[in-house]
C-alpha cells in the first residue's frame, strides 16, 4: 500500500486514509496505515532504525479521510494537547438517509462502548462508564430523502458520529452497524463518511495548518461535492 501523503516535514506527517484500511491492526498479514507509513519512512531515511511515528487521532476502518501523525515525541505532545483542548478542528462530510428537522444544530449525548461487540450506544448520563459526546452539524444540501452534512466533532468517542446521527433519526448512508436501512440491504456498502478537513497549529512554527480533500465515495457525487466544499 502506497501512502497518500498530503504534507510532510521533520515534525509531522499528514496523509489520506482510504476507506477500509485500518489505522492500526493486530492481525497478522493485514497491512494497516501506521505500518505502511513506518515502512515508507524507513525506506526514505535509510537510518537502520525504526522511525518514530506518533498517532494523534484515529478514524474507523470504514471511514476515509485526513489523519495527522507526529514525527517526534515533542510534536506528539503538542498536537495531542490541541486535540484535548479543542484547538485541533476536525470536520467531516456525511450523507444521511433522512433529512434533519433543523438545518443546523448541536447533538449532545452520552455514549457507552461495548468492546466485545465493537458497538457504542446512547445511554443515560448517569450510566456507569457513560462519556459525554458532542458534535455540531450543518445541512449543506438535500436531495430527495438524503442530506449532505458538514459535521464538526467536538469530542472523539468510539463510533461517535455514526451513533449520534442514528440516534437523532438521520443515520449514515451505508452504515450497516447503526442504520437499519443499510442492514436491510443485505450486502456490503461503503459508509458515506469522510474526514475531509483538518486544522491545527504546527508544533514547531505555530503556523496555522489546514488540509482539505474531496471524498472518493460515489454517493457524495449526488451532491456535486467538489462544488459544495
Amino acid at each position: 500500500m502506497n501512502p497518500n501523503i498530503l504534507y510532510e516535514d521533520d515534525q509531522l506527517l499528514v496523509c489520506r486514509k482510504p476507506a477500509g484500511v485500518p489505522v492500526q491492526s493486530r492481525q497478522i498479514g493485514v497491512m494497516d496505515l501506521e505500518s505502511s507509513l513506518k515502512n515508507y519512512l524507513a525506506l526514505k531515511e535509510k537510518s537502520g532504525q525504526a522511525p518514530y511515528l506518533g498517532l494523534i487521532h484515529r478514524l474507523d476502518q470504514p471511514v476515509e479521510g485526513i489523519l495527522c501523525f507526529a514525527r517526534t515525541p515533542s510534536a506528539a505532545a503538542f498536537l495531542s494537547g490541541q486535540l484535548t483542548d479543542g484547538t485541533m478542528r476536525k470536520y467531516y462530510l456525511a450523507v444521511t438517509t433522512a433529512v434533519p428537522a433543523h438545518p443546523a444544530g448541536t447533538l449532545t449525548d452520552y455514549l457507552i462502548k461495548d468492546g466485545r461487540k465493537n458497538l457504542s450506544a446512547v445511554v443515560s448520563p448517569t450510566a456507569k462508564g457513560a462519556k459525554k459526546s458532542i458534535l455540531s452539524y450543518q445541512v449543506l444540501a438535500v436531495q430527495d430523502s438524503n442530506a449532505l452534512l458538514e459535521i464538526q466533532l467536538k469530542t472523539g468517542r468510539h463510533h461517535q458520529i455514526r451513533v449520534q446521527l442514528s440516534h437523532a433519526g438521520f443515520p449514515l448512508w451505508g452504515d450497516t452497524k447503526y442504520n437499519p436501512m443499510a442492514e436491510a440491504a443485505g450486502e456490503w456498502l461503503q459508509i458515506a463518511l469522510c474526514a475531509y478537513r483538518l486544522e491545527f497549529r504546527h508544533p514547531d512554527t505555530g503556523k496555522d495548518m489546514a488540509f482539505k480533500i474531496t471524498p472518493d465515495n460515489e454517493v457524495f457525487r449526488l451532491f456535486q461535492v467538489r462544488h459544495t466544499i
